[in-house]
């Protein structure tokens, strides 16, 4: 098959890919899991590893996994059944992809994450060592939300997303997300005049594109939440490829299949990446003229000074959205001060709290280390 564009076909010889797949390309129509599917994945992926590419794989599944033995038909809606799913089910689901992989000579280790693990700078700096230690070793990662302890505020809410944010953060060269059929389309597959996007270069090329959410009893995503993934990781300067489960080998090859997404920015501080497209805010901290300029003009820190009002109850470390005087949120940050301290502290300088209160008050509200903006970005 011809090679695509250059970006495409560097795939062929990437040292480290991503790779994303749902439940609904794991699993039988009856939404149980189908071990030939499972196996004709790790085929792809062990070919892959034997042309000396690292494979991160990104598997949804465990809640489809669960279903069976707790005698459920169809994907819980509820979060607590949902997670009793996963808890049944990630053990099973591992098993399998263990199996498999030893066909292959090839370990597997499991990594579950939850938003809250990589957000916080010691946490996301103990995954990074993780993923590291695991491909020095040989190991393929096998990546999940940790759907049994996470909660609404502090999901991902998709695999797709997360995998965009994973490939970012082991710094792959590629990611490749893996869906029902084989490619984007301007319009839904089957219909007549459906056109194949073989490229997408940037957001005008979307332009009139209508996309659809998924209809499977396992799946929770569809194309909006795969062109919401390959968003992230473009902007954050790394390729990604959708495409069909089943051309797989051909897409790890860099042949021309699926839909390429090129990199339209360049990489950036992973943990600024998941703090922006991973995390909930858990208040808003109002800014005035002068520090909504200062923080987004001049990227500085947030002091109390520029602060008018605080809403919402939040505790030091948690994510905030800044907002200017009209309500719009401009960043969002890790606050160094819990909801109930910035009342007596708004409207003054560090110097004036250092000397009243201590040296400990003389620090930011948002330190720019710790900040990502949210629009005005250049």
């Amino acid at each position: 098959m011809a090679r695509a564009t250059a970006g495409r076909a560097a795939l062929a010889d990437a040292a480290q890919v991503a790779v994303k797949v749902g439940s609904s390309s794991l699993t039988r129509p009856d939404g149980r899991i189908d071990d030939d599917r499972v196996g004709a994945l790790v085929d792809a992926l062990s070919a892959a590893r034997g042309r000396g590419t690292e494979v991160v794989l990104v598997s949804s599944g465990a809640i489809a996994a669960g279903l069976e033995p707790l005698g459920l038909d169809r994907r819980p809606r509820d979060l607590a059944t949902q997670q009793a799913a996963a808890s049944v089910g990630q053990g099973r689901l591992m098993a399998r992809y263990t199996t498999s992989f030893l066909r292959h000579d090839l370990r597997v280790g499991q990594v579950l994450l939850t938003a809250e693990d990589v957000i916080r700078r010691t946490h996301y700096a103990n995954a990074r060592r993780t993923f590291g230690r695991l491909l020095q070793l040989g190991v393929v990662p096998v990546v999940n939300e940790n759907d049994t302890v996470a909660t609404d505020e502090i999901r991902f809410g998709d695999n797709d997303r997360l995998a965009a944010l994973v490939a970012h953060l082991v710094h792959a060269d590629a990611l490749v997300l893996l869906t029902d059929v084989d490619a984007l389309y301007d319009r839904a597959p089957g219909t007549p005049g459906a056109r194949r996007l073989d490229v997408v270069r940037g957001p005008a090329d979307l332009e009139g594109v209508v996309l659809g959410r998924s209809s499977s009893r396992v799946g929770t995503g569809g194309m909006v939440t795969k062109v919401e993934a390959a968003s992230i990781a473009t902007t954050a300067g790394i390729g990604t490829v959708l495409t069909a489960v089943d051309r797989l080998p051909e897409a790890l090859a860099g042949d021309d299949v699926g839909t390429w997404f090129a990199p339209t920015g360049s990489r950036r501080a992973s943990r600024l990446l998941w703090l922006a497209h991973a995390t909930r805010p858990r208040g808003r901290v109002r800014l005035d003229a002068g520090a909504v300029a200062a923080v987004v003009e001049r990227r500085m820190s947030l002091l109390p000074a520029g602060v008018t009002g605080v809403d919402g109850e939040f505790a030091a470390g948690d994510p905030v959205d800044l907002v200017d005087e009209n309500g719009h949120a401009v960043a969002r940050g890790l606050i160094q001060y819990a909801a109930k301290e910035l009342p007596g502290l708004l409207g003054r300088s560090t110097r004036e709290l250092g000397r009243e209160l201590g040296p400990a008050y003389e620090r930011e509200v948002v330190h720019r280390d710790d900040l990502v903006l949210l629009r005005h970005q250049t």
